[in-house]
């Protein structure tokens, strides 16, 4: 990555500009077989769709509060880039009341609905499926997010020390967010290299399930393998994914 990166969105830029057909995020959830792996550029994509979303669907502006109700999952690492992306603070857990904006998992739609700003819901399906139905008070995310562009500018340039991320009790300036997540790639061992391959079983209500699900990873120039419900893989099982996905690292 770049020594000038100062914030989650910058460290991406330089991942697409590196190699954008690397894999960045893989996601397992061991509940469902799920899996789903994302180069640089797929997730990138996504990225912009959701920034595009915040800024002009919902009407986002730099320092206001998304609440994330959402578990460790390839598209909560989409929303917290795209947040990091519009300049607004990304709660995770977050008080729905106290927030201007809420995105909430199947599990805490009823928690979300404190909220008086805009409220999405995610299905947390394979393959980002929407629901049969919007859940009552929210839009669906998987309807709305397709229609927004592939590109993405912010209206006004993000702070690199403005608040970015809150986390069990913390909050963190997207700059901070940067050098803890190139701290903890020194820390766990991952070096400056596509090679790198970090497997988490971490949850994100966390900063180090947050680090090693996300920004450590990516800070590294590496991947993550991101796995929900690990705990209910056998050791030998968990022993074949450690090689068949080539990791080199891990998290658990």
């Amino acid at each position: 990555m770049n020594a000038s990166d100062r914030t989650p969105a910058d460290l991406l830029r330089s991942a697409l500009a590196a190699d954008p057909a690397r894999p960045l995020v893989t996601f397992y959830d061991d509940a469902t077989g799920e899996r789903v792996e994302l180069s640089v550029a797929t997730f990138a994509n996504w990225v912009a769709k959701t920034a595009n979303l915040l800024q002009d669907g919902m009407s986002a502006e730099p320092g206001e509060r998304v609440a994330l109700l959402l578990p460790a999952h390839w598209q909560t690492a989409v929303w917290l880039i795209a947040c990091a992306s519009v300049g607004v603070v990304a709660d995770l857990d977050g008080d729905a009341a106290a927030a201007d904006h809420v995105v909430a998992g199947p599990d805490r739609l009823a928690d979300g609905l404190a909220c008086r700003g805009e409220r999405f819901a995610l299905s947390l399906a394979p393959l980002g499926r929407r629901f049969p139905a919007p859940p009552e008070g929210y839009a669906d995310y998987a309807v709305e997010v397709p229609t927004q562009g592939d590109r993405f500018a912010p209206y006004v340039p993000v702070d690199p020390d403005a608040p970015a991320l809150a986390v069990g009790g913390a909050e963190l300036t997207g700059a901070d967010l940067v050098a803890r997540g190139r701290a903890d790639a020194g820390r766990l061992g991952l070096t400056d290299a596509e090679g790198a391959r970090l497997l988490s079983g971490l949850p994100y209500d966390t900063w180090e399930g947050l680090s090693a699900g996300l920004y450590a990873p990516l800070a590294a120039g590496g991947s993550v393998v991101l796995c929900r419900n690990l705990d209910r893989l056998g050791q030998e099982a968990l022993s074949q994914r450690v090689e068949s996905e080539r990791v080199t690292h891990t998290a658990v």
